[in-house]
């Protein structure tokens, strides 16, 4: 890369948990800097973010229209490259839209909308612009993640037969939205998060793992959302059966719930050769299982990895890689892919290996695929997109 790209930020000011992280995340590698703001609803909430984060006064703004207004009319070699969305769910959908008919590429926070209807939308206005649209599903830029993602399309395990994943979080076990937890707050509440809790928060990114890894599309499902929690508006735990388009089956639990438990997101993928087994809070490790042979043990940062893992991996094996490595993974390879573009060069299949709108609409379509299963009396339902 000749140069830094420059990042917009809209959300994530000052006591804000995933605008840190998303700071942290794009500032890793050195390929990326933030050059301006528009840090919170609340106006001095975000200037005073913005002197926080060393923004120039004239870099700070007091809403996202301001800035992507000013930041288009600005010289090309002074602009922001793209922006960075990191507030709640429901305002998601118009910055993006705005920054895309603006000329801004764009990272997006997971979920990508409130509604699939919007995440349709935006997909459509990224074909007409040409421009990228990355969403942090983070799980998905673990080197481990991609080492079981690389073998099983190799065919290392054979055909796929069943997946298993699981997200047990034990955070929402008390009413805390009504004990002064703002996380807690609008995460539960309908208006603010959308048509489902657990499913949507944290059951989005089990099902995104699982086809990912597996490279194959959930068709049907079978769903029981519950509200566990008396006095809570929006579903706290729930189980989903799966079928996928080559006929095999899984097993999807999304639980916040959990008493004791803290990011618990673990997947066994089961093939007709053998099956592997990840944990996200082990997340150097893989264990592999063979039909016929002994168990394996993978580890991060060794050279038996395949060209996925070792592109995405950064310290020698025994040094542990996690959350906000893998975090940085899909920000270095969105920042990869935007540089070759701005180059007029073709991104290797590496670089291009991010979430983006085809996900996006992929976790609306699941979320509103589980409520509606769940809502009805017949067992199995179709996966409509």
């Amino acid at each position: 890369m000749k140069r830094k790209l420059r990042m917009g930020m809209i959300g994530g000011g000052k006591d804000a948990f995933i605008g840190a992280v998303h700071r942290l995340a794009a500032n890793m590698d050195g390929l990326i800097e933030l050059t301006a703001g528009a840090l919170s609803v609340n106006p001095e909430i975000g200037y005073e973010s913005g002197k926080l984060l060393f923004l120039p006064d004239n870099r700070i703004y007091t809403n996202y229209e301001e800035m992507l207004t000013k930041e288009s009319e600005l010289p090309a070699d002074e602009r922001i490259d793209f922006v960075t969305i990191v507030t709640p769910n429901f305002a998601h959908f118009a910055p993006a839209m705005m920054a895309l008919e603006k000329g801004f590429n764009v990272v997006i926070e997971k979920p990508i909308t409130l509604t699939l209807d919007e995440a349709k939308q935006l997909q459509a206005k990224v074909e007409e612009t040409g421009l990228t649209l990355c969403l942090t599903h983070t799980y998905s830029g673990y080197p481990m993640v991609k080492q079981a993602k690389q073998m099983v399309s190799e065919g290392a395990l054979g055909a796929i037969r069943k997946i298993v994943v699981e997200y047990p979080q034990g955070w929402l076990s008390t009413l805390s939205e009504r004990e002064g937890n703002a996380q807690a707050a609008w995460r539960t509440d309908p208006s603010k998060t959308g048509k489902s809790g657990s499913m949507g928060d944290i059951g989005t990114h089990a099902a995104h793992l699982a086809e990912y890894i597996s490279g194959l599309k959930i068709t049907k499902i079978c769903a029981d959302l519950n509200i566990v929690v008396p006095g809570r508006a929006i579903d706290d735990d729930g189980n989903v059966l799966l079928k996928f388009d080559n006929g095999s089956n899984g097993v999807l639990v999304a639980s916040q719930v959990a008493a004791g438990e803290e990011n618990a997101l673990k997947i066994r993928v089961y093939g007709e050769k053998g099956g592997l087994e990840w944990h996200q809070m082990e997340p150097n490790t893989m264990i592999v299982r063979w039909l016929n042979a002994p168990a394996q043990i993978y580890r991060t940062g060794n050279g038996y990895m395949g060209s996925y893992a070792q592109h995405n991996t950064r310290t020698p094996g025994g040094h542990p890689e996690g959350y906000l490595e893998a975090f940085a993974n899909i920000y270095r390879n969105f920042a990869l892919t935007i540089d070759a573009k701005l180059n007029n060069e073709q991104p290797t299949a590496e670089m291009l290996d991010f979430p983006g709108t085809e996900d996006g609409i992929r976790g609306m379509a699941f979320i509103e695929n589980v409520v509606a299963s769940s809502q009805s009396d017949q067992k199995w339902h179709d996966y409509k997109l």
